[in-house]
């Protein structure tokens, strides 16, 4: 049990340590005449997933319970 809980407690100790410098991820568009580079922060991507998710789930849950209410009218529609 002893270890278990220093197991635990060092696991925490290390969740804590602060993250190390965030290195871009660059990608350059080029032809002829232009040269562009785009520099992305791979925290980039956590950051649209932790804000779009709640977002995508809501139209998700939206467009199934759409879905099933179409249906339920259309099977109790009589047929001509």
């Amino acid at each position: 049990m002893n270890q278990r809980k220093d197991n635990y407690r060092a696991a925490l100790r290390r969740g804590q340590a602060d993250p190390g410098p965030h290195t871009p991820k660059p990608t350059t568009l080029s032809n002829r005449y232009v040269r562009i580079t785009i520099e992305l922060d791979p925290d980039v991507q956590r950051n649209l997933d932790r804000w779009m998710e709640p977002a995508v789930t809501l139209l998700t849950n939206t467009g199934a319970t759409a879905v099933r209410v179409l249906t339920m009218l259309t099977a109790r529609r009589p047929p001509r």
